[in-house]
């Protein structure tokens, strides 16, 4: 039986409390809130599965087995009532209130996440900018002014703060790991192209986009490939298969 969060109105097909699901469905969540927040801006009351999988870049298949894990199904016919299913992602996510977020690290890339008016649309909000440099403390951005990266205890207490983000270069970064954790940050975003060392309770979520850059780069390369093959392409692959493969019995064995 579906249970209902404390304070929320009765209404059929209520999330159950907090399911147990699996990584992968909780990373797609996230574009199936996008693609119901431009549905229900846009008019649409009901989508169908069909409709929300395309919107959400996945096919219906997955879409419907991640949604059953909140609870909803759907209605043969009508399809998905988009206020409702809002409502069930975001209450699972957790944006039922806005998390306060320390960013720390105000170089390029920093300036330009503190200036991105889409946290605040997605349940966020940066309370808190830190750095280092003090020649960028003091530094007013998007009306929040620079502060000393020693402060972040006090200011982390204050506003709040249980998630970080890191854009800092890779060398500082384990330092702000460090020092995020032991103010009380429970969850980190690391820009920074490193991997971090936390303890059991504290999640970090990388974000390289080298790395992305460099998968792009195979894909590019694999097509590349491939249009470059002759239109009787078995010759090629059969002599690519025999270079690697060993035929000589006496060669096999070193004679």
């Amino acid at each position: 039986m579906s249970q209902h969060r404390p304070g929320a109105p009765e209404r059929p097909g209520a999330v159950p409390a907090l399911p147990d699901l699996p990584e992968a469905t909780v990373a797609r969540l996230p574009e199936y809130l996008r693609a119901l927040h431009n549905l229900a801006e846009t008019g649409h009351e009901t989508v169908s599965s069909e409709g929300l999988a395309s919107a959400a870049g996945v096919n219906s298949a997955k879409l419907r087995k991640d949604l059953s894990h909140l609870g909803s199904y759907g209605t043969r016919g009508v399809g998905y009532d988009v206020a409702l299913l809002i409502d069930q992602i975001e209450y699972v996510l957790g944006l039922t209130q806005r998390r306060s977020v320390a960013l720390v690290g105000v170089g390029n890339l920093g300036h330009a996440l503190a200036g991105y008016d889409g946290f605040a649309t997605r349940g966020f909000r940066i309370a808190a900018l830190f750095d280092a440099d003090p020649a960028r403390v003091g530094e007013e951005i998007s009306d929040l002014v620079v502060r000393h990266v020693d402060e972040l205890p006090r200011i982390a207490a204050e506003e709040s703060i249980a998630i970080g983000v890191i854009a800092t270069p890779a060398g500082a970064a384990q330092r702000v790991a460090d020092q995020l954790v032991a103010a009380g940050v429970t969850s980190i975003l690391n820009f920074a192209p490193c991997v971090l060392s936390v303890p059991d309770g504290v999640d970090v979520r990388k974000v390289d986009l080298a790395v992305e850059l460099q998968i792009l780069s195979f894909h590019e390369h694999r097509k590349a490939s491939l249009t470059a093959l002759p239109a009787t392409g078995g010759s090629t692959l059969t002599a690519l298969s025999g270079a690697l493969a060993v035929t000589d019995p006496q060669e096999a064995i070193g004679t």
